[in-house]
């Protein structure tokens, strides 16, 4: 496990401005106390075998207003900067930092960097935002972000350049893996000067593969419009001879939004994802999988992560300005070889369903809203409190600080032995693998051809 401690700027010395209670019983919300952590993993023969070696199991720090504070509101400047691509709720958390940093600590100096990491480099020429609670009050009922996003780096001794002839003493960053690894590389710059700046984060990934955390922003609403398009690719499926619907969703590395959009339609027959390989020929390949079903007149139901099957596409890979590797399309290849494969042989259709910009443009529903505030005010609280280098997030319900070095460490994925993906093989009826080279310890019986 990575290091959780969370650094800080210095002793936060100023008295809050928010009138918090310090008892409890008193029907007040309570100040956080510093010392409230939350373990990082809950699993009780962890715990013990910290116990037993004499160690305190890993832990991070409990998010919330702190009693004392380390900048005076009234005196502060901030900054924020939104990356990467589009996502539900981006706008939503800039209307909560707006909104909690005006009125609970009284800070009227706001700006909106334009662009990504490239409106804090002033050659390329982007206008700065002034942002104030008139402005972002209705900005939560509307899709992107008022900012304006890009991908790419951007050279940290002139961000930091602009951070300091600006006077900006405490930046968000609201991205994804690489927004994090320029927002350390902005920290580093930052502490090798000695300035007094923090960088807070807010993790920002639709495909929700950030480690640590139980789930981001935008995901919620992202699974809701999958299910839209599953439910067109359904209808579509069933109203044709061995009609097959094919839906490809987000989830670059990881099969979240596939694997829970099947699961809340539960009329899905297949669905393929990053974590587990698949082959197109053999015995237990896509093709055969296909052949049974037509050979018994079904029509299916497939729902593909963009991730998924990228050695059938290296040939077409190259790489994005964020320097991640640009997948190959996954979802038009199934099209074009599943009916180049078919044709003349079976009398069938296929209707290809691609919904990604409909659902990362979309506003936020309900409950990613509500946790876009959430995630906007625990920002500003630990921010405030002199943290820095770190990021929000929820973690086994409870919000949490984490240093951003342990987020960019690892990537969560879906466990191919867990319980969400067994719920997932128990709705479709899919086969455990479709490969004729599954690991060795996997029992043939698990290889039968399901329908």
């Amino acid at each position: 496990m990575n290091d959780l401690t969370v650094e800080k700027l210095g002793p936060a010395k100023i008295p809050s401005p928010i009138n918090l209670g310090t008892e409890p019983g008193d029907l007040l919300a309570d100040f956080v106390p510093d010392g409230k952590r939350v373990i990082a993993d809950v699993c009780v023969d962890t715990l013990k075998k910290y116990i037993s070696d004499g160690q305190d199991p890993p832990s991070m720090e409990l998010a919330g207003p702190r009693q004392h504070i380390y900048f005076d509101g009234l005196k502060l400047r901030a900054g924020m900067v939104t990356c990467g691509g589009i996502c539900p709720g981006l706008n939503n958390v800039i209307r909560g930092l707006v909104m909690t940093l005006h009125h609970g600590y009284g800070v009227k100096e706001i700006v909106g960097f334009k662009y990504g990491y490239s409106g804090l480099n002033p050659s390329i020429g982007h206008p700065t935002v002034d942002l104030n609670p008139d402005m972002v009050r209705n900005i939560h009922t509307m899709g992107g972000t008022i900012l304006g996003t890009s991908r790419g780096p951007q050279e940290p001794k002139v961000m930091v350049d602009t951070l300091e002839k600006m006077k900006i003493g405490l930046l968000f960053t609201v991205g994804g893996d690489g927004t994090f690894r320029g927002a350390l590389a902005l920290h580093e710059e930052i502490r090798r000067r000695g300035l007094d700046i923090g960088i807070i984060g807010i993790p920002k990934t639709i495909d929700n593969d950030i480690a640590l955390v139980d789930k981001t922003f935008g995901f919620e609403t992202a699974v809701g419009l999958a299910s839209d398009a599953i439910k067109a690719a359904y209808s579509e499926a069933r109203s044709a001879e061995r009609g097959i619907g094919l839906v490809k969703l987000m989830g670059r590395n990881s099969g979240f939004i596939a694997a829970n959009a099947a699961l809340a339609m539960r009329n899905v027959n297949l669905v393929l994802i990053p974590e587990l390989p698949f082959d197109l020929e053999g015995d237990n390949g896509l093709y055969a999988y296909l052949g049974r079903r037509f050979d018994v007149g079904k029509s299916t139901v497939i729902v593909v992560a963009e991730g998924a099957g990228q050695r059938h596409l290296e040939n077409l890979r190259g790489s994005d300005a964020s320097g991640n590797v640009a997948l190959g399309d996954i979802g038009i290849f199934l099209k074009e070889r599943i009916s180049s494969r078919f044709k003349g042989k079976v009398r069938f259709t296929l209707k290809y369903i691609d919904p990604s910009y409909i659902i990362r443009s979309a506003p936020a529903c309900p409950t990613d809203a509500i946790f876009c505030g959430y995630l906007a005010q625990a920002a500003v609280h630990a921010g405030m409190s002199g943290r820095t280098a770190m990021a929000v997030g929820r973690s086994h319900s409870m919000l949490t600080h984490i240093p951003i070095s342990a987020l960019v460490a690892e990537r969560k994925t879906v466990d191919p032995e867990g319980e969400m993906w067994l719920s997932v093989l128990e709705s479709t009826g899919q086969p455990f693998y479709m490969t004729d080279n599954p690991p060795k310890e996997l029992s043939r019986n698990s290889l039968a051809p399901q329908l």
